[in-house]
């Protein structure tokens, strides 16, 4: 067959190109090989397969840089975040107990003068009563022995005026006995004599029988 010159050239150029895209996919797909088999992931015709990302020998380095990097962020952060507000936290919890122990100490003092206050107030008022007592007891126990007093007074004059009234009913009750008696005698004798006596006589006999 015959083949003109430019149809040669057309045709290197073609398979020139397809080598290259050969090449390329070739080169790609060792590559993404590569990729595979760092992460630990199986793949077709690749080594490590199977194996867990952690245990694989490959990536230590990187573990250990991202180890050190996750703890120094974990470590910064517990010191600059974490325990600043704990220590506040505990700060603020520890001065408001010790407030709460001031506030009761304040309380139980002022609780113990009030106490103190009230038993000094008992204490005064008992003393006051007891006083008031007293008064009432010595003023009534004065006033019943004026009252004992008057009355005692009243029933002497009372007994001295009865008695002297009654020495007068007796001295009047006497006088008349002896006149009614000096009657009868005087009466009796005349008749047993028959003659009159004379008054005197008769009187003077009866006050002298009276007076035995």
């Amino acid at each position: 067959m015959f083949v003109t010159p430019a149809f040669a050239q057309e045709g290197q150029t073609e398979g020139a190109e397809t080598h290259d895209a050969t090449g390329a996919a070739g080169h790609d797909a060792a590559g993404a090989g590569e990729v595979h088999t760092e992460t630990g992931v199986a793949h077709e015709g690749g080594h490590g397969s199977g194996v867990f990302p952690p245990f694989d020998s490959s990536t230590f380095s990187s573990q250990l840089v991202w180890l050190a990097i996750t703890f120094g962020l974990f470590y910064y952060l517990v010191q600059k975040v974490i325990l600043p507000r704990i220590g506040a936290i505990l700060e603020h919890r520890q001065d408001r107990i010790a407030q709460d122990l001031d506030e009761a100490a304040r309380f139980k003092a002022e609780a113990d003068a009030a106490v103190a206050t009230y038993e000094q107030e008992l204490a005064a008022a008992r003393a006051k009563g007891n006083a008031i007592a007293n008064g009432a007891r010595d003023a009534a126990k004065a006033k019943a022995d004026a009252e004992r007093t008057a009355i005692e007074t009243d029933l002497s004059a009372r007994i001295a005026a009865a008695e002297s009234n009654i020495a007068e009913i007796k001295a009047k009750a006497l006088a008349d006995v002896g006149a009614i008696a000096t009657e009868t005698a005087s009466a009796v004798v005349s008749h047993l004599i028959g003659q009159p006596v004379p008054e005197g006589e008769i009187a003077a006999a009866v006050s002298a029988e009276s007076q035995r």
